[in-house]
Parts: C-alpha cells; structure tokens; sequence
C-alpha cells in the first residue's frame, strides 16, 4: 500500500497526508467545522500518562474547552469515569469547588471501559448492555487479582518487600467497575534489576486472567468477558491479543484488563456515531437501544452496519485522537512477520475506514506520549530541513514495518501539552465564531 507525502502540501487535504505538523490547518478544521465529531483518548492525549492513574492531573482550561464542543465530542477511553481511579475524580479535582464540575456540565462525555460505560456532561453514568450478574463477577476480581499478586511475591524472592511491596500492589490494583486491571507500571519500576522477575509477573497476570474466564464459564458467564493486553502485539490467529513482554527499559504489556465482551474501541465508534446522529438529526440510525456489545466484531463488518444505516449526506466530518499504535517486525525463518497492535489503532483504523468510504475528510491524529512515565512507545522523530522547517521522518512504529494500513495524518511530537493547546484555542475560535 502506498502512503501519502510527508512533505507538506499546502492544498492537500490533512486526510491524505501523513505525519503532518501542520497544526494551524488542524486547529481551523476544529474551530470551523460544523458538522465534526471527535472522538479521542484520555490518558497520555489530554493529561501525562502516569505510574499510578491516581496521580493524573487535568487543566481545567482543557475540560472548559471541551464544554465548548458540546454536542461534537465523545471520551472513547479503555479506563473508566467513576470510582477512586476513575476520570471524574481527576476532573472535579482541577477545580477549586468540585460542585461546579456537574453544575456547569464539565464531565467528559463519552463512552469508557472499552465502550461499555457510558456518560453525559452532567456525570450521569449507565452501562447500556451489561447485566447485574457481570457486574457482579466483575466486583470479585480486584481481590483476586491483589491476592495473586501477593502470593506471587511469596514464591518470587526480589529486592521488593514490605510497605514497598504493599505500596505496589495497592498501585496496581485497579478496582474498576467495568474493567477490573492490574496495572504493572510501579512494579516496572521497582524491578528494574530484576528483568526476569518482571516478565514472570507478566506471565502469572495472564494467567490469573485466564482462570478467571474459565471460572466465569463455570457460572454461565462464558459469553461475557475477554482480556484485554495494554500495549499489545496485535492478535493471533484465534483473535487473541499477544502479550508484549518486558525488555530492558520496555515495559511492553502493563496492563491486564479483564473486560465486557463487545467492549472495544472500534465497536464503541459506532455507537458514538449512532448517538452524534440522533443528537444532531433527531434519529438513531441503528435504534435508541443499540450499545457497543451489539456490534459486529470485525472492522469490515463495523464499516458494512455503518454503510447500512447511516445516510452519507449526514455523515460528520470524524476526527480520531489516541496515543497508543504499535507495530513490531521480527524475522520468522528469515521472513519479515509483523506484529501491529496499541489499544488506540483499530477505532483509529474504523474512522479512517469510514472516511475514505464515505468521501469525507476524517482524521486520524496522534499524540506522543513517549515523553511520559510510562517507557513502553517510541517517540517521533523530528529532523530540520535545509530550510529550516521541521519533519517527521519517523513514527511510532517500527521503521521496518512500512505496509501498515494506519496513516496518521497529524502528529503532535510536543504531547498532550501541544495538543490540547491548540484543542483550546480551537474551541475560542468556535465559540465566537
């Protein structure tokens, strides 16, 4: 597959360019578009990625701005909105007076836990789809999972022990509601010396993950749940994600995320767009009902319901924003095999998809992230011309792999800094327009 110029063209459409850092083109699309809709990632897009999701930290100049978007932006995160780790807490703290946050409709709308968590401005959250006996399953697991961790430590001597040992696992257990996750960032960084205790702790991860599919099978919950790999390697041939092992300053996998069926990004994109046209045209294309478990699991078959249902003159300009897209080349008897995976690359992949079907000019933009705490995605690089303007000659993913279906049309190397600088002069612009 061919890929679009890198070098800038100024009347080129953003869509069919690669890597561009025109950002001034970008931030008008924003700010003049009427008919947008945006869907992006949280963590490590508008706020630094973390060790620990309790030490996130939001500007409230970004969550004002979002408001400014009302009704053309969606959160389409794998985290989640409520409990102690939970993204409406990182909001209501960036403001002095917490209260102001429902009061004036600052909440993040969109969908979390992969799609199946749904929210409005105002912080009223539901889970379309879910019943009482998988929320219950899901409430055991934080236990079992901080258990596991401890008796793994017990038969794994390491340098790590006592309130330091302690202080990890209570970073690591995330007591989602919908996503249950061990999270081995701190623990990435508490081994450091120790490599092979750190990739045995992710492989004892994935196993208590699948001993807990299995015992959901046992109480009629095969149909459920699924585990999802953050970063991964892409999917094998059964469809399962393939767990990056840690290597040297790498972390690879650090989260073990076990998760509703039917709760994945891309499934959750169509569900947004389900919902952006009934609030903008006062119908549901696919039904009030529909929910992100209804969808097909294939992107082709997602692209196909969308071809259905949707009426082309209707259909937004969409603008996908993630941090997370990996690809990984290794030799397999002298022949090339390419691992693509990054929990952020199929809804990116899907909006793509969906804008070259449909004629519009959808974008896929990414934010480095690299520069955060979390060492386990490449950065950018930015070389300077002769002439002194700068160019991305390398992406986040290997070099080798160069028939990656993927293009990503604007990049920000600056972060989430640079992103939502130009997100917040966009929404000005916007309002006053």
């Amino acid at each position: 597959m061919s890929l679009p110029s890198t070098d800038p063209v100024l009347s080129q459409p953003l869509s069919q360019q690669r890597w561009s850092l025109d950002h001034d083109q970008f931030q008008q699309l924003l700010a003049t578009t009427d008919n947008l809709l945006i869907i992006q990632d949280l963590d490590g897009v508008c706020m630094a990625l973390v060790k620990d999701p309790l030490h996130r930290r939001i500007e409230p100049a970004y969550v004002q701005a979002v408001s400014q978007f009302s009704g053309h932006f969606y959160v389409l995160t794998n985290g989640e909105y409520i409990g102690r780790r939970g993204v409406n807490t990182v909001v209501e703290r960036a403001f002095e007076t917490p209260e102001v946050v429902a009061q004036q409709g600052y909440y993040l709308p969109g969908l979390a836990a992969g799609g199946v968590q749904w929210q409005d401005a105002q912080g009223q959250v539901s889970h379309p789809g879910v019943s009482p006996a998988e929320l219950g399953f899901l409430d055991e697991v934080p236990q079992r999972m901080r258990a596991r961790l401890s008796e793994f430590f017990e038969h794994h001597p390491s340098k790590l022990s006592g309130q330091a040992l302690a202080d990890c696992i209570d970073a690591a257990v995330l007591d989602n509601v919908a996503s249950p996750t061990a999270n081995l960032n701190t623990f990435h960084a508490a081994l450091a010396t120790e490599q092979r205790v750190y990739v045995a702790l992710q492989q004892e991860m994935a196993a208590l993950t699948a001993e807990l599919l299995d015992d959901a099978q046992r109480r009629g919950l095969s149909e459920s749940f699924f585990v999802h790999y953050a970063p991964n390697l892409g999917r094998d041939g059964d469809g399962k994600e393939i767990l990056w092992y840690g290597s040297g300053a790498e972390s690879g996998t650090t989260d073990f995320q076990f998760m509703l069926r039917g709760a994945v990004k891309e499934a959750g994109v169509v569900a947004l767009l389900n919902r952006y046209y009934h609030q903008r045209y006062g119908t549901y294309p696919l039904g009030e009902g529909f929910n992100a478990r209804q969808a097909p699991q294939s992107l082709e078959d997602l692209l196909q319901l969308v071809q259905d249902h949707f009426d082309p003159a209707l259909m937004p300009m969409m603008v996908g924003v993630g941090d997370t897209v990996t690809s990984q080349v290794n030799l397999v008897n002298s022949h090339p095999q390419v691992q693509r995976g990054g929990s952020d690359r199929n809804f990116l992949q899907l909006i793509q998809n969906i804008g070259r079907q449909f004629q519009q000019n959808n974008l896929v933009v990414y934010i480095d992230s690299s520069g955060g705490e979390l060492k386990n995605r490449r950065a950018l690089k930015v070389e300077t011309t002769a002439d002194g303007e700068s160019r991305v000659t390398a992406g986040p993913c290997d070099p080798a792999d160069n028939r990656d279906p993927l293009t990503l049309n604007v990049v920000f190397p600056g972060g989430y800094q640079q992103y939502t600088a130009r997100f917040q002069q966009a929404a000005q612009q916007r309002s006053h327009s």
